[in-house]
């Protein structure tokens, strides 16, 4: 089948390969304009981009998919369907019209769960045990449309988002082909996804990414590994941010726990206060300087912060 494949960040790149890889002709690509990247911000291609024009394909980058030019260029190459990983905008519904077979869409998540843009990430902070990957029609309303296909992923205890994704964005891959196969021998059918277990995943903001320390510590540590890498947890000491990873562990014995934020330097360790157990911080970037082990970090501190309190 002829193809127009839509997407844009690096986890979008494996869905790119597996379609080259497959017996589809991917006729170009469409991805979000180039945007500011690095420590000189200079404008910079998306993964997806750089990976097609790697391959030789033809880039597409609306600044809207509504616009007339792009419209008119799809209508020239005349997909038969377009799959999509993680385009990053709404398709209008003038380009929806235009293949045969629609627009597919792999999205993160056991549709109807985690609609939204940011469903890795959710699966974890709310401590969801199994998540997965979803193949569907893309419709006007977000993430609703009928289901082709899905492949489970059990959610591992140390997983961040980013371990996450990486594993989605390979299993999901191979399930775009799958579903793009299975429309073109015509085997395949969508199904109307059930209206019960809808639930919603907004994109996370930095004040998501903030860690609440009064919460139990599995939360908090749910919290610090779905910000992981971006967009990064975070906590506050003496008003100056400080930048988090995941933690060395969640301690059961620690006699006197300090309190919620409150932390202990220990041989090497530093402990802080949770709703339940104090965590073991692992590494951490203070303002300013790179990212390093927690005890590192405490060497540095003045005597009057073990006084005070993390938020």
């Amino acid at each position: 089948m002829r193809l127009v494949f839509a997407g844009t960040p690096v986890a979008a790149v494996p869905s790119l390969d597996a379609l080259l890889a497959s017996g589809h002709e991917v006729a170009a690509v469409v991805t979000r304009p180039d945007a500011p990247a690095g420590r000189g911000l200079h404008l910079a291609p998306s993964p997806v981009a750089q990976r097609a024009a790697d391959a030789g394909l033809e880039v597409l980058k609306p600044a809207r998919p509504r616009d007339p030019e792009f419209l008119d260029r799809l209508r020239q190459i005349a997909p038969g369907c377009c799959p999509v990983t993680a385009y990053g905008a709404l398709i209008p519904q003038q380009a929806l019209d235009i293949p045969e077979h629609g627009w597919v869409n792999l999205h993160f998540s056991l549709l109807p769960a985690w609609r939204g843009a940011a469903p890795v990430q959710h699966a974890l902070l709310h401590g969801d045990d199994i998540t997965g990957a979803t193949t569907f029609q893309i419709v006007a309303a977000l993430d609703a449309g009928p289901v082709y296909g899905v492949v489970t992923e059990q959610v591992r205890p140390g997983d961040t988002a980013g371990d996450l994704l990486d594993r989605l964005a390979e299993s999901g891959a191979r399930l775009l082909v799958a579903t793009i196969d299975g429309i073109e021998s015509g085997e395949l059918v969508a199904r109307p996804q059930p209206e019960d277990g809808v639930s919603l995943a907004p994109k996370i903001t930095p004040d998501d990414a903030r860690v609440r320390w009064d919460e139990p510590a599995a939360a908090v540590s749910r919290r610090v590994r779905a910000c992981t890498p971006a967009p990064g947890a975070w906590t506050e000491l003496h008003g100056a941010r400080i930048k988090l990873w995941p933690f060395a562990g969640v301690v059961d014995d620690a006699g006197v726990p300090p309190g919620p934020g409150q932390f202990r330097v220990l041989a090497g360790d530093v402990l802080v206060g949770t709703g339940s157990q104090p965590v073991r911080l692992g590494d951490v970037q203070p303002p300013g300087k790179r990212r390093m082990p927690a005890a590192e970090w405490a060497r540095g501190l003045r005597l009057d912060d073990a006084a005070a309190v993390l938020g």
